[in-house]
């Protein structure tokens, strides 16, 4: 696996205020993307699963470190601070900043407010004290403030890019990092203090930004709030003065920021120095492979569509969509049509802000472009191509034409006669996510077509496990599948296999793309993500790894996809609707690698999203008529020649059969080791086969194990199995 690490983890457990995350998610994913993903990560999942080695930013965002205190104390914060120890970067935000330090003491002997005592992490050595400015009451804005801080640019220089020499921030409750001038000969630096005297004994110096290297790592914890953006704030009726305190914040808002451009930096990260526009949600384009082929579901649409005002709408349960038939609206009416939103964020996606995306002039975008928006409240519109595939100028970014001449191609020369996946296709320039769109709603899902297909060019809210999500810049080839899974195949063919044949379809899909393409090293980690060999890892050194593979061939494999399937019961039918998603790095090489940087390593020439989606379809569909025909055994020997996992030997962290968690000195006195065998053909579960011995020289002692995949618990590349309890 690749050593990179490429999460942004922002806590959202017990503590965290949902403001404040909003805006923390936010602020680092405009400044991060696409060089990492910026996803939540629940108390839950810090105490349990092995995020550490994947973790370039841990952040704990603006809340009430009690509640901090109760969920991580003990565990949670040995994890984070043996992370931070070996070469990891946290940032505190307010609350999160003090809970990072040795003490805490606020609002000392005030009953209902005080909040007094030693913090475990101590990775500020000394005390935080506050209030810094009176007035803070929870839950409201009555106390909040534009702080002005000096900054201490000599830190920050050393970084690279522009500091700024003062700025406005965001305040609200937060402290001042006591003495901190004085704790410079344990590595301590004040990266900016508050220029306003503040109210409480902060020794020498106002320090409000304060940084230090722990072990091999980096910290930074702020009192203010400098991930607030004004545009993002509320009315603040409580408080009189927040129009004027919108107003400051907004004129500082280019050396705010700046700022966190620089810590951000200082941190370790790769910061996205361009400050461009996400653009706006696009119309969705319904079309199909032949004319006439969208008479079906045009009729099933019919039952869910409404009139009101002169328009057609389908009201799901998650979004709103307006519907359109092609040919019927001009130039100006779309442009009046769609959202004056924009959201900024990565640059990748700037050059997709074409002429139909803007709503509205220059002047009249520029207050709002920077506010987040809840693209779930706005109507999305559908053109339904009833009689021809949409032109290349209404979808400049995906030619219809190539994709359903590939799609006719590939599936006459592997014989498939059903033809059905990617027949009928929902395109989005710039959607939310495609799964979401079919998933959330299920009215609209119950009237689609099996086999129909939802792609798009830029993901704003792409899904991930659990509550992963992130922008899918350009690039990415991201597509939603639906099927219907007969419920009277749970015996021979259960559902639960449909992931593993939608990630054996997409690398076949890869090999037989095109002639060459077959030896592109391309595997798949259990039990649903896309690996590629890394070539900027080989030296210039041609060949791929062989078969098995070593622990380093293994290190070689980055990220480059992943899967994820959504399923509900349909009772009418009777039958399992599935919502099968997948996204692969094509052509964008941040935040991993891609497949066009491996294709070109072997001197082949790109891919084509078009040409490589028709081809994971047609692979796909064959391999899933099989499955449903023969049964996993059918499959198995294919799926399992293209993992990255054949003959490893990985350790198991906790004791399967009681289901108690490994712990030094109770259960175990040492983790099993185990030896990868397989899957099992009934409930797709890893087999797993206790080994002894030396390493290299392991043998079988003949007890097995079935595991059950869990997220992120199976840390294959570090050779660990850390099973959820």
């Amino acid at each position: 696996m690749s050593n990179q690490r490429l999460n942004v983890l922002v806590y959202t457990g017990t503590g965290a205020t949902v403001e404040s995350v909003k805006h923390c998610l936010w602020s680092l994913r405009r400044l991060l993307s696409p060089n990492y993903a910026v996803i939540p990560i629940s108390s839950d999942a810090v105490l349990k699963e092995p995020w550490t080695s994947t973790c370039a930013l841990f952040v704990m965002p603006g809340g009430a470190d009690l509640g901090y205190c109760r969920m991580l104390n003990g565990e949670g914060n040995r994890r984070i601070s043996q992370y931070v120890n070996k070469g990891g970067a946290y940032l505190g935000l307010c609350a999160g900043g003090y809970y990072g330090c040795s003490r805490c003491e606020f609002e000392d002997g005030k009953p209902g407010m005080a909040v007094v005592g030693d913090r475990e992490l101590g990775f500020f050595p000394g005390t935080c004290r506050g209030l810094a400015y009176p007035g803070f009451v929870y839950h409201s804005e009555v106390g909040a403030r534009a702080s002005e801080v000096k900054v201490n640019k000599e830190s920050l220089l050393s970084a690279g890019g522009i500091v700024p020499d003062v700025f406005r921030t965001y305040y609200n409750g937060g402290g001042v990092f006591v003495d901190a001038l004085k704790f410079k000969d344990r590595g301590v630096e004040v990266l900016a203090e508050y220029t306003e005297k503040v109210s409480v004994d902060s020794g020498e110096g106002q320090a409000a930004v304060v940084y230090r290297r722990v072990g091999d790592g980096h910290v930074i914890l702020t009192s203010p709030h400098p991930e607030f953006a004004a545009v993002n704030l509320g009315k603040g009726e409580e408080n009189p003065d927040y129009p004027a305190i919108r107003a400051a914040l907004g004129a500082d808002d280019k050396p705010r920021v700046d700022f966190m451009k620089a810590c951000l930096t200082k941190l370790g990260l790769k910061i996205n120095q361009d400050s461009s526009s996400v653009p706006s949600l696009s119309r969705l384009h319904l079309s199909s492979l032949r004319s006439g082929d969208l008479s079906d579901t045009l009729q099933s649409l019919k039952g869910d569509i409404t009139t009101e005002n002169g328009e057609q709408l389908i009201k799901g349960e998650n979004d709103t969509f307006l519907i359109e038939q092609d040919g019927s609206w001009g130039l100006s009416n779309i442009k009046a049509a769609l959202p004056s939103v924009v959201q900024k964020a990565v640059d990748a996606v700037a050059s997709f802000q074409t002429e139909t995306e803007h709503s509205a002039t220059e002047e009249e975008t520029t207050a709002e472009e920077d506010k987040i928006v809840d693209y779930d409240s706005i109507t999305k519109r559908i053109v339904i191509h009833s009689t021809s595939q949409p032109e290349s100028k209404e979808t400049p970014y995906f030619n219809h034409a190539a994709f359903f001449a590939n799609l006719d191609h590939y599936n006459t020369a592997i014989k498939n006669r059903a033809s059905t996946f990617g027949r009928t296709l929902l395109y989005g320039e710039v959607v939310t996510s495609t799964n979401t769109l079919l998933e959330k709603n299920p009215t609209l899902l119950s009237s689609l077509p099996t086999g129909l297909t939802a792609t798009a060019t830029t993901q704003l809210a792409g899904r991930g496990r659990g509550t992963n999500i992130w922008v899918s810049p350009p690039g990415s080839l991201m597509f939603s599948t639906v099927l219907r899974h007969p419920l009277s195949l749970s015996t021979t063919a259960p559902v639960v296999f449909v992931q593993y044949i939608l990630a054996l379809a997409i690398v076949s899909g890869i090999h037989s793309y095109d002639t060459g393409y077959a030896r592109l090293p391309v595997r798949l980690k259990w039990p649903n993500d896309i690996y590629a060999l890394d070539a900027a890892k080989l030296d210039g050194k041609r060949g791929a790894p062989t078969e098995p593979l070593s622990d380093r061939d293994r290190g070689l494999y980055s990220k480059i996809g992943g899967i994820l399937i959504s399923t509900s019961y349909t009772p009418s039918t009777p039958a399992y609707s599935l919502v099968c998603g997948a996204g692969v790095n094509v052509a964008n090489a941040a935040p991993t690698t891609s497949l066009n940087q491996l294709a070109a390593y072997y001197g082949l020439p790109p891919f084509q999203l078009e040409k490589l989606l028709a081809s994971i379809l047609a692979q796909f569909e064959v391999l899933y008529t099989r499955f449903c025909a023969q049964g996993w055994e059918a499959l198995r020997g294919r799926y399992e020649s293209v993992w990255l996992h054949a003959g490893q030997v990985v350790t198991l962290d906790a004791d399967v059969q009681s289901g108690e968690r490994y712990v030094s000195g109770a259960g175990y006195t040492q983790p099993e080791r185990c030896r990868v065998r397989g899957i099992s053909g009934d409930w797709g579960l890893l087999v797993v086969e206790e080994v002894v011995g030396e390493e290299g020289r392991e043998r079988p002692t003949g007890k097995t194990w079935e595991l059950q995949a869990d997220g992120n618990s199976f840390d294959f590349f570090k050779g660990l199995l850390k099973r959820k309890v």
